[in-house]
């Protein structure tokens, strides 16, 4: 019996799904607050980069804005929690206001390709971060909005911290975000992404609108970018206009490359990147972050074409040329045919005139 079937037995999925969910309600209560904090911020972004991956993964679109949603969700989340608006009141208004502004401005500009509708998502950010500094009133201005609300609640039965409270709260609400997800990417929605991402005039052919598919993912992605805001709120606990800056909106852009585009892991693991490869580069030389940064983004993208996601099958084509006698096949020799003994017996012309 191969690996491969034994991992698709339906009682070693469910097996492995018990197992994650014990290791995600245990890890919470014996790491530290710092691991905890940092593991709740690879969640935010992790959502962040699933929502981007959604419109530029699956569905082949430029989109250079995604930060912009990121951060009009976690304004929504410091305006409704400051004037004592119910939390599920915000979190839903945090996620449905992004989808709303990112189907208008779908609706707009779906019908552009390439470099106009990468100018249109630029300007999400260039016009977002001043357009939140004059709006003082809604948005606290330059200062921001800082907001508590992510504490543990009375009602809880058992004593736990701040910290764990939030990540568990990252890890619920992540884990739905990327099952619904990934459910939609593997099914009827999903395969016609996947056409309009090859190609537009077969799409058509097909009875498939390119054009209301790139509006229902870009507004899918505006509306989980919607939800990575809140989480930010939660884990974060303060916004301003720099939350959703330009240069936000590239490191996003580039945590989808590495970790794997069209990849539901590969969110995840440009997540981490996204949190972990700036700590990492400061401990090493915090005046290089950016050349290290940059460094490591070509090197991936030399090695790793897919992004990390595609590490293990790059792994296994190797191992497979080394079995193969590093060509990646089975050597096969060509048999050497056997000489005929008719011919041997009786020469060739020339021979046998010589004999007579």
């Amino acid at each position: 019996m191969s690996e491969t079937s034994f991992f698709r037995k339906p009682w070693v999925r469910w097996a492995s799904i018990v197992v994650i969910v014990v290791v995600l309600i245990v890890v919470p209560l014996v790491l530290p607050e710092f691991a905890n904090q940092t593991i709740a911020r690879i969640g935010v972004f992790a959502v962040a980069v699933l929502g981007l991956n959604v419109v530029m993964g699956y569905t082949g679109q430029v989109s250079l804005g995604q930060i912009f949603f990121v951060g009009l969700g976690a304004y929504i989340t410091a305006y409704g929690v400051t004037h004592d608006w119910n939390i599920v009141l915000v979190f839903v208004l945090a996620f449905v206001g992004p989808a709303v502004v990112g189907l208008l401005i779908a609706l707009a500009a779906a019908r552009l390709g390439g470099l106009a509708i990468a100018m249109v998502t630029i300007a999400l950010p260039i016009v977002g971060v001043p357009l939140a500094k004059r709006l003082g009133d809604v948005t606290g201005g330059s200062q921001g909005l800082s907001t508590q609300f992510s504490d543990v609640p009375d009602w809880m039965p058992v004593t736990m911290y701040d910290d764990q409270w939030q990540l568990y709260l990252v890890i619920l609400v992540t884990a739905i975000v990327f099952l619904l997800t990934r459910n939609l990417v593997h099914g009827r929605y999903g395969r016609a992404f996947a056409i309009v991402k090859g190609n537009e005039a077969v799409a058509s052919s097909m009875g498939i609108s390119p054009y209301w598919y790139k509006v229902i993912a870009f507004t899918l992605a505006s509306l989980i970018g919607g939800v990575a805001g809140f989480l930010y709120m939660v884990v974060i606990q303060y916004t301003s206009p720099e939350t959703m800056s330009f240069a936000h909106s590239i490191s996003l852009l580039a945590a989808m490359v590495i970790g794997g585009a069209a990849s539901i892991v590969g969110s995840l693991l440009g997540g981490a990147y996204y949190v972990l490869v700036p700590q990492l580069t400061n401990i090493v030389d915090p005046n290089s972050t950016a050349l290290l940064q940059g460094a490591i983004l070509l090197i991936v993208l030399f090695v790793l074409p897919g992004g990390l996601v595609s590490l293990p099958r790059v792994l296994t084509r190797l191992a497979h040329r080394r079995k193969g006698g590093g060509t990646g096949r089975t050597p096969q020799t060509t048999p050497i045919a056997e000489p005929d003994p008719a011919a041997v017996t009786e020469g060739t012309p020339t021979e046998r005139q010589g004999h007579a």
